[in-house]
């Protein structure tokens, strides 16, 4: 959903974000439960071993696609390194669980605040997650942002263009849907004067 930044804490109040510490920290821990390195970590997942080290130290903010890339590697729910991971083996199967998006914990890179929904659901096969889009110009991201699987958007509030890297590009507004390949290098935009709001759901596959 992002580019790396080092991003400021948002100036919304209704929509609290998480310290990086505490991201990294807990990717810190499940790391070192799962007796990994962090050379192997960064060979099972693709990110590289300084980021990682620099996400663990909380130097960087950094996208969804390395924190689920890591997440990937480690075999959890990219959920689980926003809130304290929970003993959910011992807990039977929910018929539904419901997440309220303004007391949802989130993660600011800069360009976007991202609050991944319903982490507390066991073995999701979807990553629903409210954003803010902040960026506005292709120049603010170092490169697009490609992760497997498909990505569906509905615009909550503002206009929102998603270009992509193959130079198509997309332009929605409030109610309006994309759907697409996220392998598909792509960039979220706010179009609007105010920041623009977004509804995603992203598929591992």
């Amino acid at each position: 959903m992002s580019s790396d930044q080092t991003a400021p804490a948002s100036c919304s109040p209704d929509h609290p974000l998480i310290d990086r510490s505490q991201v990294g920290a807990r990717l810190r821990g499940i790391r070192k439960d799962q007796k990994l390195t962090l050379k192997q970590l960064s060979e099972r997942s693709g990110v590289a071993l300084s980021t990682l080290s620099k996400m663990e130290l909380a130097q960087v903010s950094v996208s969804y696609e390395k924190l689920a890339a890591a997440a990937r590697a480690l075999g959890v729910d990219i959920a689980q390194l926003f809130s304290p991971v929970k003993a959910l083996a011992n807990l039977l199967q929910p018929t539904v669980v419901s997440t309220a998006i303004d007391s949802a914990a989130g993660y600011s890179t800069g360009n976007y605040d991202y609050h991944p929904m319903a982490g507390d659901f066991p073995g999701r096969r979807m990553t629903p997650m409210y954003a803010r889009i902040f960026a506005r110009e292709l120049t603010q991201f170092d490169d697009y942002i490609r992760h497997p699987g498909q990505e569906f958007a509905v615009v909550l509030s503002g206009r929102v263009r998603i270009q992509f890297e193959t130079g198509e590009s997309i332009s929605i507004g409030c109610r309006e849907t994309a759907y697409f390949n996220s392998g598909i290098g792509h960039i979220y935009l706010a179009e609007s004067e105010a920041d623009a709001e977004v509804m995603v759901v992203m598929t591992d596959y």
